[in-house]
């Protein structure tokens, strides 16, 4: 087995979001990625700059924080070419990771737009080593940025940051302080396709919480209506247990309950309606543990709400 460790550099409108392409917000400009293997032993590397065909002009920010040149993108090869010749790099079967939950769905969207084959499995399961560090070193919610990270383990900063190889390396450093098991434990679920039917649904399981991701509905309403987006089972006795507090709004486009198994404990459920790019929303509930405390901190944030809809 493989891990891929991947970073992308990409590019975006230069006269701004009235001349943006709906398709393509971002353009690939790099890719770097790093090959591991089982025991997270460095074993190869890839990068090539890519010449951008859609927004040829770097956008301000873009020259802010990325390290190339206009020369640069002139001499590289169109990204039709490069993803190719990186999925052959890559091998099969590999195990992708990225610092961030973003980087695979840009390369996804600029397959699409350049109509390239998405050979990814469905569910397409990664390994977001943001997430992953948090999970391993502090509170699961915090988000460090990668040189943040880099520094909180005394890792040596021998070249720049916002290099896609770069990047791509200072991750793969710090997998090394972590296990195999922690990283395959604590996969990420990729959206850029979702569940089109029932059938289709996605429901993984974790250590500490279960995961839920729906099929589409054609408003809000219509998927906080639906029953099985709604029920609240323990993943670890899978009875579906009562609510103390039923769903209640925590946002425009968030929900929170509260249940009490009998046998386990606690739990709290979150579900976050997203939009597809068709309009219609899917939903990810996940269903986790707390404390007493936990608990009644969710009970807090209902009354809290209960009295904002009454002024």
């Amino acid at each position: 087995m493989n891990f891929i460790v991947l970073d992308l550099e990409w590019n975006q409108c230069p006269t701004g979001k009235s001349d943006t392409i709906g398709q393509l917000p971002f353009e690939i400009i790099e890719i770097g990625a790093i090959k591991l293997d089982e025991a997270l032993a460095i074993q190869d590397s890839f990068r090539e700059v890519i010449r951008p065909q859609v927004y040829r002009t770097l956008h301000f920010k873009t020259r802010e924080i990325v390290s190339l040149r206009s020369i640069d993108l002139e001499n590289g090869r169109v990204f039709p070419e490069v993803i190719l010749e990186f999925f052959d790099w890559c091998g099969p079967d590999p195990y992708f990771c990225t610092w961030g939950p973003s980087d695979l769905m840009e390369l996804q969207r600029n397959m699409a737009f350049h109509q390239i084959p998405n050979s990814f499995p469905f569910p397409f399961l990664y390994y977001d080593i943001q997430k992953i560090f948090s999970i391993r070193y502090e509170d699961r919610r915090t988000r460090r940025s990668l040189e943040s990270a880099v520094d909180y383990l005394s890792i040596p900063k021998e070249v720049a940051f916002h290099s896609a190889l770069s990047d791509a390396h200072y991750t793969s450093l710090i997998m090394q302080h972590m296990t195999r098991r922690e990283i395959l434990e604590n996969s990420s679920v990729d959206y850029f396709h979702t569940p089109q039917q029932r059938k289709e649904e996605i429901y993984l399981q974790y250590p500490t919480y279960a995961k839920y991701v729906s099929r589409p509905f054609p408003s809000k309403i219509q998927a906080m209506k639906d029953r099985v987006v709604t029920s609240t089972p323990c993943f670890l006795c899978r009875k579906n247990v009562p609510k103390k507090i039923r769903w209640f709004s925590s946002g425009s486009r968030n929900y929170l309950c509260l249940c009490q198994c009998e046998e386990h404990g606690y739990l709290k459920g979150k579900i976050r309606l997203r939009q597809r790019s068709d309009g219609k929303y899917y939903a990810v509930k996940t269903i986790r543990f707390v404390t007493p405390e936990e608990a009644e901190a969710v009970a807090q944030r209902k009354d809290s709400q209960h009295n904002k809809s009454r002024v």
